[in-house]
């Protein structure tokens, strides 16, 4: 069967290169040929952030050089994003060309934030696509899609909720990854969607021949995983001061921060090896708590209510795997909280038993 994936496999961060990887892989494994499908970004509903084009890419690459981090690891973090679609879209089998609207049996909309519609993000926008429209898929499903930090209310002030919800009604069947996007769903379409939980706990990556055993490092380290500056500088200083306690380098993934000693540029599967020889694990993402789980670390979620957010995902995704005493809201307590020791046991159950759920969704469509 012909299958198409519509995700994030463009945003170039590598939670959003994992987790279109290991839907791909899931499906591959269940017999589809796949590929992925890219979609035209909408207008904002809300002002764009650091507006649009070249001057967004400005922006953004002026904002990784605040901070106090040291200039080579900056330049480190710059290369990396240069870099990051000529190195990793080959392992996701896309080019620079773009995949509109392909002939498939099955078009599979999610992981991710594919829903979240409600954003200043150009590169996503208010997209019809994201929602099925204009496909040439004889069906359409989603697999564990999130609303992000858009829900009921916000789809209501901007006056799109009727049109969010028609879109949703065309659906064959809707997965959601989440509660607030399960309650979201519910209340466009008066049905409940399945859930299911996100690509990188439902593929086996440790488990894989994917990931390297060996990272070459010298230094016994912690792992400081979140966009640039999210952490802030009164943050950045508990974290030194608990790393310098425990004689440990600060390696930051995905994003440089001001208290790194070294930003890490590697490829996405030796993200997680570098999460397996981590101490500790800090983040405050979706995947970067994702991958501490799966590779058992000793870790904290910094949850945070302001600005962007990111409640709705990680209280939601700690509460589901029961791993809720892993989230704080602040860092006055890192110290206690990684001295506390983690039992997965009940995790891994939880993650065993989702694994086969999300295998006889995806294989139902796949059979029809």
């Amino acid at each position: 069967m012909r299958v198409g994936i519509l995700s994030m496999q463009r945003i170039k961060n590598y939670g959003s290169f994992l987790q279109a990887y290991g839907l791909k892989s899931i499906l591959e494994s269940l017999g589809a040929d796949v590929q992925f499908v890219d979609y035209h970004p909408g207008k904002t509903l809300i002002p764009a952030d650091g507006g649009t084009g070249l001057k967004r890419k400005v922006t953004k690459a002026l904002e990784a050089f605040q901070g106090s981090a040291p200039l080579s690891e900056k330049l480190r973090f710059i290369n990396y994003k240069k870099n990051y679609a000529a190195n990793y879209y080959p392992y996701l089998g896309i080019t620079e060309k773009l995949n509109y609207s392909p002939e498939v049996d099955l078009l599979v909309i999610g992981s991710d934030e594919v829903f979240n519609c409600v954003q200043n993000n150009t590169n996503v926008g208010f997209s019809s696509e994201l929602f099925g429209q204009n496909s040439n898929a004889k069906k359409i499903i989603s697999y564990a899609a999130s609303f992000g930090n858009t829900n009921y209310q916000k789809l209501e002030q901007y006056d799109v909720a009727g049109q969010v919800a028609d879109w949703l009604r065309d659906f064959d069947a809707i997965s959601v990854r989440d509660n607030n996007s399960k309650q979201t769903v519910e209340k466009l379409t008066g049905k409940a969607p399945q859930i299911n939980l996100d690509p990188v706990l439902m593929y086996d990556f440790v488990g894989s021949n994917k990931i390297p055993t060996d990272i070459n490092e010298k230094h016994k380290y912690m792992m400081l995983y979140g966009y640039s500056g999210r952490f802030t500088p009164k943050e950045c200083k508990k974290i030194r001061a608990y790393a310098n306690s425990k004689g440990l380098k600060i390696y930051c993934i995905g994003g440089v921060q001001d208290c790194c000693d070294k930003y890490i540029d590697c490829d996405p599967f030796k993200v997680i090896a570098y999460f397996q020889h981590a101490e500790c694990v800090i983040t405050d993402t979706f995947h970067g708590t994702i991958m501490s789980i799966i590779t058992h670390r000793q870790f904290v979620s910094v949850v945070r209510q302001v600005g962007y957010g990111n409640s709705e995902k990680l209280v939601d995704l700690l509460n589901r795997l029961q791993l809720e005493s892993r989230q704080l809201s602040s860092l006055n307590v890192l110290d206690a909280k990684l001295a506390e020791s983690i039992d997965y046991t009940n995790t891994d159950d939880i993650i065993k038993h989702e694994r086969i759920k999300t295998r006889e969704y995806l294989k139902g469509w796949l059979t029809e």
